[in-house]
């Protein structure tokens, strides 16, 4: 499912706006990129039923030249079973994760979310899917990211929350929990239970 085009044209205004004022040197060439960001901000504020001002503080924060940031997910499985951590901002579910910090290998950061988030500790074995966030149904976000999904094996370590988590638990395909949709989609997950059952499946991407 590709998010909708409004969505897309505001990304991309962002993007833009963000460009122009890393460049320019030009105070009038500024002030109409400003306008862009804050066109840009009424958008998605309009879309994702957030208070523009919100938006608007957000998207000042984003500086040098715009892509998209890196989110990395865990799949990890145990019995047949899939963990996931139920996050404290919403109280639902997802694969654990986190965006990548700057000099972090990917598949390194996988691993590092997976322990803070859930107390195990894991090994990364193989990259299942890389998703551009726009395209699989996610709700309205001012941010544009691409979705790294690893497979990752069990270790050690013991259950335990944390800071963000409030729970940590392995569940069925069959019977997941209210999943925190603007992490990860209930097909995102389904998709990694068809990973685990065939390894031999290539790595998905858009």
């Amino acid at each position: 499912m590709h998010s909708p085009s409004w969505l897309r044209r505001a990304q991309r205004l962002v993007a833009l706006s963000q460009n122009g004022l890393e460049f320019t040197k030009d105070p009038f060439e500024r002030a109409r990129w400003e306008e862009v960001r804050r066109l840009a901000a009424d958008m998605l504020a309009d879309g994702g039923g957030i208070p523009a001002e919100q938006v608007l503080a957000n998207l000042a924060g984003e500086t040098g030249y715009a892509t998209p940031k890196v989110d990395v997910r865990a799949a990890v499985f145990r019995d047949g079973q899939v963990l996931l951590v139920r996050e404290r901002s919403d109280g639902r579910w997802t694969l654990p994760g986190g965006w990548c910090d700057v000099g972090e290998a990917p598949g390194v950061a996988a691993a590092r979310e997976v322990e803070e988030e859930s107390g195990y500790r894991f090994r990364t074995v193989k990259l299942l899917a890389v998703f551009d966030k726009l395209r699989h149904g996610h709700p309205p976000a001012t941010i544009h990211a691409y979705k790294l999904f690893f497979r990752c094996d069990l270790v050690g370590g013991a259950e335990a929350t944390s800071e963000e988590t409030s729970a940590v638990g392995f569940f069925a395909e069959d019977a997941l929990p209210p999943l925190s949709l603007g992490r990860v989609t209930e097909a995102q997950v389904r998709r990694m239970f068809e990973h685990a059952r065939d390894a031999s499946l290539p790595t998905d991407f858009d």
